[in-house]
C-alpha cells in the first residue's frame, strides 16, 4: 500500500454525506472545502441562499460534490427540512458539523438582554436542536460523527463578548454530554475550538490595540488560517483515523490557551 493509498484509507470520506450547519462563512467553508476534497458529498446549510450558492460553487469548483440548503437553526422544523434533504443524496448523513455562530461586544452592564437570546438561540440553542435531529437519525442509521465548533472563550474569559462566551463554554460541556450519551449508540461526538481567525465578526470586535495584545499572548503570534482548522476535523470525522475519539475537543488556537495558563 502506496503512502496516499494509506493516508485515503485511514482520512477519505469517499461515500459519506456530510452537512455543515453555517458552511458558507469563512471557517465554515474551508470546512466544506475540505471535506469535499476528502471525498464526502458536502451540503452546505446556511442563512440566505446567495451564501449557499457561493460556498457550493467553491466546493464545485475543486470537481467535487455539493449542494446547497437555507436553514434557520433556531428552528426545529428548519433542520429536519435540512435533514430530509441531505438524505435524498444518499439516504443518511454520516457527518454532521455545527459551525453557525454570532457574536456580540459590549460591557457587562451595558449588554442587551435581546442580544443575549440572540446570540445563545443561535450559538447554543442551534447546536441542541441539531444534535437532537442528526442525532437521532444517525443512532437509528447505526452510527455518524457529529463535530461542534466552540471557541477558546469555552474555556477562557474574554471581555465584551459575554453571551458569545457563555455560548460557547455551553456547546463545549453539551459536546460531552452527548457524547456520553451517544458512546454506546455508534455516534461520536467532539468539539473544535478555534482561536483567532479573520472571521468578519472577529473583524467587527476587535480594534487594533486589542488585535495586538491577543497576539503577544498568542505564542505563534499570528491569526489562524481557516485552513488550519481543516486538519483536526478530518481527523475527528473520520470513521477509521479517530474511530476512538470522542467525548472530547481540539484546541487550534495557536497556543493561546495554553499560553493562558
Amino acid at each position: 500500500m502506496s503512502v496516499e493509498q494509506y493516508l485515503d484509507a485511514m482520512f477519505g470520506l469517499k461515500g459519506q454525506v456530510a452537512v455543515v450547519i453555517g458552511g458558507a462563512g469563512v471557517l465554515g467553508s474551508a470546512m466544506c472545502q475540505g471535506l469535499a476534497r476528502a471525498g464526502a458529498h458536502v451540503v452546505v446549510a446556511d442563512v440566505t441562499e446567495p451564501a449557499c450558492t457561493a460556498a457550493v460553487n467553491k466546493i464545485k469548483d475543486l470537481n467535487c460534490g455539493a449542494s446547497g440548503v437555507i436553514i434557520d437553526v433556531t428552528s426545529r422544523a428548519s433542520i429536519e427540512a435540512v435533514l430530509a434533504k441531505a438524505r435524498e443524496i444518499t439516504g443518511r448523513v454520516n457527518i454532521l458539523v455545527n459551525c453557525a455562530g454570532v457574536n456580540h461586544g459590549s460591557d457587562f452592564l451595558d449588554h442587551p438582554e435581546e442580544k443575549w437570546d440572540f446570540v445563545m438561540n443561535i450559538n447554543l440553542k442551534g447546536v441542541f436542536l441539531a444534535c437532537q435531529v442528526f442525532g437521532k437519525h444517525m443512532v437509528e442509521a447505526g452510527g455518524g460523527t457529529i463535530v461542534n465548533i466552540g471557541s477558546v472563550t469555552s474555556h477562557l474569559p474574554l471581555s465584551r463578548v459575554f453571551g458569545y462566551a457563555a455560548s460557547k463554554a455551553g456547546v463545549l460541556n453539551l459536546t460531552r454530554n452527548i457524547a456520553h450519551d451517544f458512546g454506546a449508540k455508534g455516534v461520536r461526538v467532539n468539539c473544535i475550538c478555534p482561536g483567532f481567525f479573520p472571521a468578519e465578526q472577529n473583524r467587527k470586535l476587535l480594534d487594533e490595540k486589542r488585535v495586538d495584545s491577543i497576539m503577544r499572548h498568542t505564542p505563534m503570534h499570528r491569526y489562524g488560517e481557516p485552513e488550519e482548522l481543516v486538519g483536526a476535523l478530518l481527523l475527528l470525522v473520520s470513521p477509521k483515523a479517530g474511530s476512538f475519539i470522542t467525548g472530547t475537543h481540539v484546541n487550534v488556537d495557536g497556543g493561546f490557551t495554553a499560553a493562558w495558563f
